[in-house]
């Protein structure tokens, strides 16, 4: 039975076996904590539920209690990393220069900004956006959308207080300071500023935390009279706007994870029906953009790492290449400004950053950079005319910089360095960039950061996500030395499922390929023991909602190699999940994992790698798992049910605690020194059961 919540709980949480069993092509697929599942979810109200998740909670305080002092020693000196006091470097959007600024001690940021032509000494500054404020008095909060109107008179944003991921969009006068009548709630999506400032463009979430419409909403109009522009009817489409880079058209894009397809409509006249750029052909995905009557095209459609073409907008669908897709180069952005057009990819897993012209096609202009290893990107460009660009860097030993890139000169301007308050001595630590080769012989990416005077065969942090073709970049983090400050290597594997080498390497972790993230993480931990930088059972896992599920796979295949495990929000109910159309995620969530509900071979596939279906009886490692009751991405219940199931069937006497958030979401704790707590937790979490904690 399920132990009531007390002062101080006894012994773990047992959650009731409730027999529940389903059947899909012909095979039975019992579930003994299907009941942990509210039936009026989103709602979660049963007593018997939250009961239980109370009582997790409670083992979760009293199995860390004897562990506060190192969480609050681990906080403090992660705390004393950030400088508290801090503030982004302005950037000119029109008649305004924009800026947001931390206060000592604040969890939330404001948003200011001051005439371009007023004085420098801060007396013309402007409050446009107050989050702390907005904050107060809530357990979280999290901000959605911002935009300011062309005109610079108005600002429309919307805000989370839940975690459910529903934002409230409201609408500020920046002239007089007040809050216009206008709110539109339930959204989930940017607001577009259209019709000379007078509405926006935005998108609802349906019942199932679906975007499945672009709306238009005019000032000073009831919302119930806000016009519907464009209606997805494929369930699995998830449906988003924008304004072209010279603000001349509002571009609506519908798509899911492998097909995509996108409309114009005059940014000056919404009520303008849509015009199809080109019809969705399935699994070509493509990004469209506007200069002068040509439109430039990202696509995948006759190569895998994308091209760049050219259409007239008469002809939109009748596509020029300006730049032939490459097995070297993947091609992840591309950005339009009036002189020029920017670029960016990766080679060999790299980032690159290109200018190129229109009028000289064979002109190209890479910015580089100093380090073998590192992360960049465009940063805040707002202007269609620009001369230079923002651009952000860092690497695992360079701490975040902002750049100026003079586009006549060819030169970077240094702007701002993150600043360490505690003290960072980059010549204490390296980093390296290590090819490990995989069971089936493909070498697999690592990147490794650990101190100059490190132990060989220490303790060593290995992180992963390794799905949805997002990759992780080798970047800077402060909290992460608390860990290697202590002895810790800390590596990132650059597994299949993501992009890091091009759309190939992602392709080649999903569907029928999926295992090959699983494989791929094993066989990094294995190689990084064999080269004499870790030992097995001295190695610590994390990573979080796919990545969790990376977490339960490799912990029911080798268990052995770990010696501690945080799985984040883990995605590890797969086959239920995925079964269950009625989901916020789930239709969207097939080209990505497979449709058990018709592919029987997916089933199976899925049904052999689900962490939760596959816990069977054996040791595990160690295991800290969390969760949110408001999570509309990975439902509060896959972690709830998999450490049930965990408690009922493992053979050792490992720790293994679930800490729900009952008032956050996916991203837990929004605050930026309240979701650091939690990394404290997860770091004493590792500490304590790698024997470290003193």
């Amino acid at each position: 039975m399920t132990n009531s919540t007390s002062a101080a709980p006894v012994a773990a949480p047992l959650a009731l076996k409730k027999p529940s069993v389903t059947t899909h092509h012909g095979i039975d697929v019992r579930d003994d904590y299907a009941w942990l599942r509210d039936p009026d979810y989103p709602k979660v109200e049963n007593k018997e539920i939250l009961a239980h998740l109370a009582a997790e909670n409670a083992w979760f305080e009293q199995r860390m209690a004897p562990h506060r002092p190192l969480v609050d020693a681990l906080f403090k000196e992660m705390r004393a990393r950030i400088k508290e006091a801090d503030a982004s470097v302005p950037q000119k959007d029109g008649d305004w220069l924009y800026w947001v600024e931390y206060e000592e001690g604040a969890e939330y940021r404001k948003w200011w900004r001051r005439p371009v032509a007023g004085p420098n000494d801060g007396t013309g500054a402007e409050l446009i956006l107050d989050e702390p404020e907005l904050a107060k008095g809530k357990e979280y909060f999290r901000l959605g959308a911002l935009a300011v109107s062309k005109d610079g008179t108005k600002l429309a944003y919307s805000i989370d207080d839940n975690g459910s991921e529903r934002f409230t969009a409201r609408v500020k006068d920046l002239v007089t300071g007040a809050m216009l009548a206008d709110e539109i709630p339930g959204t989930l999506s940017s607001l577009v500023w259209c019709a000379n400032d007078r509405a926006l463009v935005y998108s609802l979430a349906n019942e199932q935390w679906r975007t499945d419409n672009a709306r238009l909403h005019w000032l000073g109009q009831s919302v119930e009279d806000d016009v519907e522009l464009y209606h997805e009817d494929d369930e699995g489409y998830r449906v988003g706007s924008a304004l072209s880079s010279n603000e001349k058209y509002i571009i609506i894009a519908a798509g899911d994870h492998e097909t995509g397809e996108a409309y114009l409509i005059p940014a000056d006249d919404p009520l303008h029906p849509p015009m199809l750029v080109k019809a969705r052909e399935k699994g070509v995905e493509y990004d469209v953009d506007e200069r002068d009557g040509t439109l430039f095209i990202l696509a995948n459609d006759s190569h895998e790492n994308f091209r760049v073409a050219t259409a007239s907008i008469d002809n939109p669908a009748d596509w020029q290449t300006l730049i032939e897709g490459s097995d070297a180069f993947y091609i992840t952005g591309l950005e339009l400004f009036r002189d020029f057009y920017v670029v960016e990819g990766r080679i060999g897993g790299l980032d690159r950053i290109e200018l190129r012209y229109y009028d000289q096609p064979d002109r190209i202009e890479p910015i580089t950079f100093p380090e073998a290893s590192y992360s960049a990107g465009l940063g805040d460009n707002r202007e269609w005319h620009m001369e230079k660009l923002r651009v952000d860097y860092e690497s695992m030993v360079s701490p975040a910089t902002v750049y100026d890139y003079d586009v006549k000169a060819g030169t970077l301007e240094t702007l701002k360095v993150q600043e360490i308050p505690s003290g960072y001595d980059a010549d204490l630590y390296t980093t390296q960039r290590m090819e490990i080769t995989a069971r089936d012989g493909t070498s697999v990416p690592v990147s490794v950061l650990y101190r100059k005077d490190r132990q060989a065969g220490g303790p060593l942090h290995l992180y992963g996500y390794g799905a949805y073709g997002i990759s992780i970049p080798p970047g800077f983090s402060t909290t992460r030395f608390s860990l290697v400050d202590r002895g810790f290597a800390y590596a990132i594997a650059h597994i299949r499922g993501g992009d890091d080498l091009g759309r190939a390497w992602y392709k080649a972790g999903k569907l029928k390929s999926r295992t090959n993230a699983f494989t791929d993480f094993v066989d990094v931990a294995r190689g990084l023991i064999d080269c004499g930088l870790t030992q097995a059972g001295r190695i610590s896992i994390s990573g979080g909602s796919a990545g969790g599920e990376l977490m339960g796979a490799v912990i029911n295949s080798d268990p052995e190699l770990f010696g501690a495990v945080v799985a984040h929000v883990p995605f590890v109910d797969v086959l239920a999940t995925m079964l269950d159309s009625t989901l916020p995620l789930t239709p969207g969530e097939w080209p990505e994992w497979g449709n058990p509900i018709e592919d029987r071979e997916a089933f199976e596939l899925i049904s052999s790698y689900s962490p939760y279906d596959q816990v069977k009886r054996q040791d595990y490692p160690p295991l800290l798992v969390t969760a949110g009751l408001n999570d509309p991405r990975v439902t509060y219940w896959e972690p709830a049910k998999w450490v049930a199931k965990l408690r009922d069937m493992k053979t050792d006497q490992n720790e293994l605690l679930l800490k729900t958030n009952m008032g956050a979401g996916h991203g837990g704790k929004s605050g930026r020194f309240e979701s650091l707590t939690e990394t404290a937790e997860e770091f004493a979490f590792i500490l304590w059961q790698m024997g470290m904690a003193e």
